[in-house]
């Protein structure tokens, strides 16, 4: 009895130690790893992956580069030169036009911007950098592929440093609007869109630059006024011949300072006006070719400079003004096939400039009479009277034409004007001093379509 209660006693000690035990081992683990029995790699590898931020998968944290440099983007591209943009801009134009006479053949990858042909580069004004800085495409005969009008867009505004840009004889027109943006260029001094396929109103924009001083829209097709803006710019040389400009030239017309002026073979009608004798360095100016009527005012004789005056092919009427002696810089003065009459003046007739191998042209008026100094210049054909009402003269009007034109002839205003001779100081003398031999005149030359050569 005795020994089998002590066989249970110790049965029941052995079971209670085993549950202390047991007890003892969950009390004291310290994660759930550990609590699952996992081995104490993993668990410092799992330690340190959560301290260093990784993703898990069981793998190490690389072990960070000693000396890692910081990113750096790479430079930007280096801006395009001058010259460069300007390259690109003429050879996308080449693959935009025909060119019959290959006139842009040197334009091509292998050949300095600085050899294309019309190109010319010079230095850009406060820095040492190549630019192109005018185009020369006279005679180029371009035109679209197709053959249609080339438009001014995408050449002459995409070269900012342009200094002239002379395309006479082409097909440029304003196709595409006009190049708004030459009107800032800092230094564009020539436009020359002679003899191109230009029409619409006078292009006010083409004016607008300051730098401007050389403005050529002859042989186009522009039409309407002529803008008074015109005459209040700081231009050297005015050549709108050969248009089909109408109205009447502006009352402002004395405020330019413009040396060089065609408006001949236009349309333009109405009076010449009066501030024309103020213009201040007027020195070639043709009229010819158009309807201006009314009388010549005496205002004229203040033109101090002027060497070439042609107001022919016009309905002008009236006596020639007395101041008409004035002109003292005169070498070429046309009045012909006008409706002028009266007496040629004596003073017109003795002026220098006149007289050595100048021309004075009256030819077709209805003049009945001339100063006893114009005798001499017809007899060395300086003075053309031809077609007039002259008596003892060949080859004047008939009798008859001559009657019917003073029955019906119309009169001036304020005629006392006539008799105004604001040089009378000088009114009969003779200068002792030899006049410097006529020069070639270059208005003249802006009534041939071709290029001009100043």
């Amino acid at each position: 009895m005795a020994r089998k209660t002590k066989s249970i006693f110790f049965t029941f000690l052995l079971c209670s130690w085993v549950v202390v035990v047991v007890a003892q081992e969950v009390a004291i683990a310290k994660s759930e790893s550990e609590a699952l029995g996992e081995p104490e790699l993993e668990k410092r590898e799992t330690l340190e992956i959560i301290i260093g931020g990784g993703g898990g998968g069981g793998y190490p944290a690389p072990s960070p580069s000693p000396s890692s440099p910081a990113y750096c983007p790479p430079p930007p591209p280096k801006p395009l030169s001058r010259l460069e943009k300007a390259r690109r801009v003429l050879l996308k134009f080449k693959t935009l036009i025909y060119d019959p006479d290959c006139y842009t053949q040197s334009w091509n990858e292998n050949t300095d911007t600085c050899d294309f042909n019309g190109v010319r580069c010079a230095t850009y004004p406060n820095s040492e950098e190549k630019a192109v800085a005018g185009l020369d495409l006279n005679g180029a005969k371009l035109s679209t592929k197709d053959g249609c009008n080339l438009p001014l867009t995408g050449l002459v505004d995409s070269i900012p440093e342009l200094t002239f840009f002379h395309v006479n004889s082409n097909n440029f027109s304003f196709t595409g609007g006009f190049p708004n943006n030459i009107t800032t260029f800092p230094f564009f001094f020539e436009l020359d869109l002679s003899n191109n396929k230009v029409s619409g109103q006078f292009p006010t924009q083409a004016i607008q630059n300051n730098q401007l001083v050389f403005l050529d829209l002859r042989f186009n097709q522009l039409t309407g006024p002529i803008d008074p803006k015109l005459f209040q710019r700081d231009l050297d040389v005015i050549f709108v011949n050969d248009n089909q400009f109408t109205g009447c030239l502006p009352e402002n017309f004395g405020s330019t300072p413009a040396r060089y002026l065609t408006f001949a073979n236009n349309r333009l009608s109405g009076s010449l006006p009066k501030s024309l004798g103020y213009a201040p360095s007027l020195t070639e100016v043709l009229f010819l070719g158009n309807h201006f009527e009314g009388c010549l005012p005496f205002e004229i004789g203040y033109l101090k400079k002027v060497v070439v005056f042609d107001v022919s092919k016009n309905l002008l009427t009236g006596p020639i003004p007395l101041s008409f002696g004035c002109l003292k810089s005169i070498q070429f003065l046309n009045l012909a096939q006008n409706k002028l009459y009266g007496c040629v003046p004596d003073n017109l007739c003795q002026i220098p400039s006149i007289r050595n191998n100048g021309n004075l042209s009256l030819a077709d008026n209805y003049f009945k009479e001339i100063g006893p100094s114009c005798w001499s210049l017809i007899k060395s054909k300086v003075l053309d009277v031809s077609r007039n009402c002259i008596p003892g003269l060949p080859d004047q009007k008939s009798p008859k034409e001559c009657y019917q034109f003073y029955k019906t002839k119309k009169t001036c205003p304020n005629q006392n004007s006539f008799y105004y001779v604001p040089c009378k100081s000088h009114w009969g003398t003779q200068s002792n001093k030899p006049p410097a031999p006529p020069s070639e005149p270059v208005t003249y030359n802006a009534l041939k379509p071709h290029r001009l050569r100043l």
